[in-house]
């Protein structure tokens, strides 16, 4: 081997002998897309000196040529960035164990770009972490939770979605934001309407809300990129209405725009009915999907049996009320950027984030300018946003 290595030409400059080489001393990146990738490492991130950067991403062109583009921004930081690729996966894979085990040696930070999902973490599931009263099926989550890594994550990312949402104003982002949760915080409930149908109260009693403002410079922090929303996993067992999803949903292969409007039954908390077209049935083939695929893991030995019930009965439950807040984001049939378009909200179909309603697939759906209320322990309501605008009052 050492004869081989010694044989292979090097370049004239020595780069490839360099710490400090970047993928831009010999690849071409648009500059929309390496400003943008400098705004993820110092605005969003705000990556230092000597911080361990773990870049998690696919062979797929889109997210490791924003890979490449984030490596380098990190390098131009003065961080230390390690990318690591592995193949696709999808919300019902597992990750790859190198993934898994990279993620466990606890990087400062940790960023996922992948063409789909990053995967769940076989170990964690069939031996969950713990942290206080809580337990967490991800070592991931639980470094998250812990304050011990911070992180954004990008699932199903394009380059031209990268250089439109991720350079904005975040000092307005994140005013949005505060505003929204001081709000629902101290809700106990929400009612969203629409003209399209929507009438639906959800339950938030005893439930904090998380902000993807785009601020992730402390561990333990973290969020989509895109940022843009705020969300927030409903009370259990507590929602109940009619929803009608306008904009986009997510089901087994990706996210389509929908052409008709999907219909959504909900009682205690859990969806049981979908009516409408095509879109319709692809939301209840993913759901019946997360049913079944609990029960298929535990005869193939990759989950406890005990765990089954519930992750089989959580593929119904309703795991997330989001709001959208990016003022660059459009709704183009991909819900990492629909869910964060402003106007709208989401409301997600499976786990939630508060980890005490854990399924196999998290869907999130599309509501347009809906009409958000709130509702208060002494009474007191309070309207949010209006037929899709923000009420500042």
């Amino acid at each position: 081997m050492q004869g081989l290595i010694n044989s292979l030409p090097l370049p004239s400059d020595g780069a490839i002998m360099d710490a400090k080489a970047k993928f831009g001393d010999f690849t071409q990146t648009n500059r929309e897309l390496t400003s943008a990738a400098r705004v993820a490492v110092n605005e969003v991130l705000e990556v230092r000196k000597g911080e361990k950067v773990l870049i998690i991403t696919n062979p797929e062109m889109n997210v490791y040529t924003i890979s490449m583009a984030v490596y380098d921004a990190i390098i131009e930081s003065k961080g230390v960035p390690v990318l690591c690729t592995q193949p696709y996966k999808t919300q019902l894979d597992f990750a790859e164990q190198s993934v898994v085990q990279a993620i466990a040696a606890n990087p400062d930070v940790a960023i996922s770009l992948s063409a789909e999902k990053l995967g769940k973490d076989g170990p964690a599931m069939a031996n969950p972490h713990k942290l206080g009263d809580k337990t967490f099926d991800s070592t991931f989550n639980y470094l998250m939770a812990a304050k011990r890594m911070r992180s954004f994550w990008s699932p199903s990312v394009t380059m031209e979605m990268f250089a439109k949402t991720v350079p904005i104003d975040y000092k307005a982002l994140r005013h949005d934001c505060k505003n929204l949760k001081d709000s629902m915080d101290k809700a106990t409930s929400a009612r969203i309407t629409t003209k399209a149908g929507t009438d639906i109260t959800i339950g938030l009693k005893g439930r904090l809300t998380h902000v993807d403002d785009g601020d992730f410079r402390r561990p333990g922090t973290g969020g989509n990129l895109p940022a843009g929303e705020v969300y927030i996993s409903p009370e259990l067992g507590t929602s109940k209405g009619t929803i009608v999803f306008d904009g986009s949903i997510s089901v087994t292969n990706g996210d389509v725009v929908t052409k008709e409007p999907v219909v959504v039954g909900v009682e205690c908390g859990f969806v049981t009915s979908i009516e409408g077209g095509r879109e319709a049935d692809a939301l209840r083939e993913a759901i019946e999907n997360g049913e079944r695929s609990p029960g298929v893991w535990a005869s193939e030995g990759k989950i406890a049996a005990n765990l089954v019930a519930d992750y089989k009965k959580n593929a119904r439950n309703l795991g997330e009320l989001g709001i959208g807040l990016n003022r660059a984001a459009e709704i183009v049939g991909n819900m990492l950027e629909d869910e964060k378009v402003y106007s709208t909200c989401h409301i997600a179909i499976g786990s939630n984030y508060d980890d005490d309603a854990n399924a196999m697939t998290h869907l999130d759906c599309l509501v347009k300018k809906p009409t958000i209320e709130l509702a208060y322990s002494n009474g007191a309501k309070k309207t949010v946003m209006e037929a899709g605008a923000l009420v500042s009052r």
